[in-house]
């Protein structure tokens, strides 16, 4: 997969470094600093299809960020760690193609580190559930094979009850997770477009039908579900995808299962939708016009907005899923 693998050279000797090492199998380039090379020339996106670098990091500076507004469920602090910049994956509207000079990816390896920077976001929040995000930069699993890191945020939260860590995901590579016990307050959350769009816009990704099969496997184990219907997409026959999509997580028993629902339309920062113009002219994220919008992002009017997200919510409702576990994402006045 990676065409050339740089570390930076005060963790060569790091045993989480060397294992990952043994597994990709390649000799690494020593570096002082990841962004000695890093995004330092404009790398652009779609170079990924043929030449993917990985770089081995420390993540410095801050470990946890606040989450916006409306990012999760309301009333409770919400924080995203970042493990990884970048993803194997090719998705159409992922903004990380407009958001760093190049599509290589790195793994950071000091989690003792974000750990400690997460006991100490929860001892400032005493009784009070506190969520701790993966996924906002890189996909929660899908390379978990190689950093194996799971078991040590898995700790964390069995031995912190308030906290809850989700996992967000496109990844069926539940291998290192299948090695943990099931924790209320460890959420595994799969996005899911329909089958048809999402086999034309989610490139490199598992097959919508294989995330729910792997779902269903999840959750008869007992673990923790939840989803997100983001970004939805608007086409003629949005609704009917929509139905079929609920439909087979309902004949899997999902529905009932989710811890709860998120819904988001498409939306794009400016530099973000300039790239996705340029990386995909077919795409059909341009097949229905989009303005900047009370955030600046660029997407539908509000109003056609809320009717698709409304239809959406409508159908799940419909089949099976509670209202309470729904909620809007990233928007203003939902």
């Amino acid at each position: 997969m990676w065409n050339k693998v740089y570390v930076e050279e005060h963790l060569l000797e790091m045993p989480r470094v060397k294992s990952i090492l043994a597994k990709v199998k390649q000799d690494p380039i020593p570096l002082g600093s990841f962004d000695e090379i890093w995004g330092q020339s404009k790398k652009p996106y779609l170079h990924k299809r043929d030449s993917l670098n990985l770089f081995l990091a420390q993540k410095k500076g801050q470990l946890l960020k606040l989450a916006p507004d409306a990012y999760g469920q309301a009333g409770e602090p919400h924080y995203y760690f970042i493990h990884a910049y970048n993803c194997i994956y090719e998705c159409q509207y992922c903004y990380l193609q407009g958001y760093f000079n190049t599509p290589d990816v790195v793994l950071f390896v000091n989690h003792e580190e974000i750990l400690e920077e997460m006991q100490k976001t929860l001892d400032q929040h005493p009784n009070t559930r506190v969520w701790f995000h993966a996924g906002e930069f890189s996909d929660s699993l899908a390379l978990t094979h190689l950093t194996g890191e799971l078991e040590l945020y898995h700790d964390f939260c069995r031995k912190n009850p308030n906290a809850v860590i989700e996992l967000r995901t496109k990844s069926v590579n539940t291998k290192e997770l299948l090695q943990l016990d099931p924790l209320k307050n460890f959420i595994v959350s799969f996005s899911l477009s329909p089958f048809k769009i999402g086999k034309s816009i989610d490139l490199k990704t598992p097959s919508t039908q294989a995330r729910l099969k792997t779902m269903n496997e999840l959750n008869q184990k007992g673990f923790t579900l939840a989803a997100h219907f983001d970004p939805i997409i608007y086409q003629d026959n949005f609704k009917t995808q929509y139905e079929e999509l609920l439909n087979a997580m309902d004949e899997l028993g999902l529905n009932k299962a989710l811890n709860y629902l998120s819904m988001g339309v498409v939306r794009f920062t400016k530099d973000v939708y300039r790239e996705v113009e340029r990386n995909y002219p077919d795409s059909p994220l341009h097949s229905t016009p989009m303005i900047k919008s009370f955030d600046n992002k660029v997407r539908y009017n509000h109003p056609m907005r809320m009717w698709m997200m409304n239809t959406v919510k409508e159908l799940a409702l419909k089949y099976g899923i509670q209202d309470e576990a729904i909620y809007f994402c990233m928007e203003e006045h939902a």
